[in-house]
């Protein structure tokens, strides 16, 4: 449920437990919150309201009275579905009932937690996956909107595949690297999420295996899932995923597609090495399973530069490379890519054409301008910079203030920190007390269910000064729940 927007008025004669009974009445009157809605609890409504808990407690009371709202045996309030008789003698529909039919599934209640929190000015980030606001290029990117803004900008839709000169920015970026990829076998994306919803929905059959790292991101967003894939985990060591597994997981469980995040992996940091990258190509060659080559925090690298990517190795066409802008430079501009043979290409372009029609013209202008002006690079170095002093507040602070209360590795690049804590502290406990206290953290579950010891911690977003007191305040959590 999103946030209230509204506060009792402490200076009108309705007392503020009678105004917060109406504004909850109005909601349910004018149909936003409809039969069967989970009211937020008791706690948040306080929080929202800025008042005493006791306050909300006589609204909810006079609501249940007047049969409104009605308390639920598992714990919690919802609207009642006899309130309507008050109403109309037309009940609507039951929405509620829709919403839990839906395909698409939700996200971890988890996940909608930090959703919500992370849009409060008062929280420390400690997990978010994005680089904080004063490390976004908004002059550089101000003076392209104002160079776009001399030109003739067609305003209608792009090319299926996305904006020619777009991706023969993204052709020219990506030789670097080592790939050889021509704008027809390019699709732009509104970032790699959806470029991986596109390769759900587009290559694979309800039922099909999905074989990825464990933990991995994907475990936090149901995007294979809710198009009725299942994700099988393998395990990690220090070199990346454990390519000499994948004959047996493919047979045992008949995976129809391999899915690898191999530089600066989310959530745990680790760079696959060179040797790791020949035999899981070499593997996956024997096997016949094409691999989705998930790349997008590359240009993040601290120490030094990471190996090729397994695309610019690849000489069979079995990798389908997916690269985005979100993580160097702009979430909000919503570009990303998939690469691929043109046959691929062709089928996602034409789902995307049948969902959202195009990304942004703008956006892919403005992203075609930022790559070919050379800002794109003198951006990534100062990046480069801030990851570096970023990392060592956060390493500094860990070896301070955590110590021997955990362990965790350097990151050579990326945003994340894998710490591993204690086994006696329970994850979400740990969650919840850092919620309530004003710190947002990313458990390790979320990644994997049974990885119930350890937090992803981002040094990209919180302050310099937020990194330090953020840890502070989390080894103090662990010792009290210790």
């Amino acid at each position: 449920m999103d946030k209230l927007d509204w506060k009792p008025n402490r200076t009108s004669p309705l007392s503020l437990h009678i105004q917060i009974a109406q504004f909850i009445k109005d909601k349910i009157i004018h149909g936003e919150w409809p039969v069967g809605t989970k009211i937020p609890s008791q706690r948040k409504l306080a929080d929202a309201f800025d008042v005493n808990r006791s306050t909300v407690v006589m609204a909810l009371e006079e609501l249940t009275a007047d049969g409104f709202v009605e308390g639920n045996r598992g714990g919690g309030t919802t609207v009642a579905p006899y309130s309507w008789s008050q109403l109309t003698s037309n009940p609507p529909p039951d929405w509620t009932s829709y919403v839990r039919g839906g395909i698409q599934a939700s996200n971890l209640n988890a996940v909608q937690e930090i959703n919500e929190a992370e849009f409060r000015t008062d929280m420390i980030r400690l997990g978010t996956g994005e680089l904080a606001s004063d490390l976004l290029p908004g002059q550089q990117m101000r003076s392209i909107l104002q160079s776009l803004s001399q030109k003739t900008i067609p305003l209608g839709y792009e090319e299926p595949k996305g904006n020619y000169m777009l991706r023969q920015q993204v052709a020219q970026y990506v030789k670097e690297y080592g790939i050889t990829a021509s704008p027809s076998s390019i699709l732009i994306v509104s970032g790699a999420l959806q470029a991986l919803h596109l390769l759900s929905i587009g290559l694979l059959h309800r039922g099909s295996t999905v074989l990825l790292e464990k933990p991995s991101y994907l475990y936090s967003v149901p995007i294979f899932q809710s198009a009725g894939m299942r994700l099988t985990g393998l395990p990690m060591d220090e070199q990346g995923l454990q390519a000499s597994l994948i004959p047996k997981y493919k047979k045992q469980f008949n995976g129809a597609l391999l899915y690898t995040n191999p530089t600066f992996h989310n959530p745990t940091g680790i760079v696959m090495s060179p040797k790791r990258r020949d035999q899981l190509l070499e593997v996956c060659t024997a096997e016949g399973l094409p691999l989705i080559e998930d790349d997008v925090y590359r240009d993040l690298w601290i120490d030094t530069p990471p190996p090729q990517p397994l695309k610019a190795m690849n000489t069979t066409g079995s990798v389908l490379y997916v690269g985005s802008l979100s993580k160097t430079s702009s979430p909000g501009l919503r570009i990303g890519w998939v690469i691929g043979p043109e046959p691929v290409i062709n089928r996602l372009a034409d789902i995307k054409m049948q969902t959202d029609y195009e990304s942004s013209a703008l956006s892919q202008w403005a992203a075609a301008e930022w790559l070919s002006s050379g800002l794109y690079q003198e951006h990534i170095r100062f990046v480069r910079e801030q990851l570096f002093l970023r990392r060592s507040i956060a390493m500094a602070a860990l070896a301070k203030y955590v110590g021997t209360l955990g362990s965790w590795t350097t990151p050579s690049g990326g945003f994340y920190i894998w710490l591993r804590l204690p086994q006696a502290v329970q994850l979400h406990k740990l969650f919840e007390t850092a919620l309530r206290e004003g710190i947002i953290l990313n458990p390790g579950s979320l990644y994997a269910k049974d990885e119930q010891s350890f937090l992803r911690i981002s040094y990209a977003y919180a302050s310099l000064d937020d990194l330090d007191n953020g840890i502070a305040r989390l080894a103090s959590m662990i010792r009290r729940l210790l």
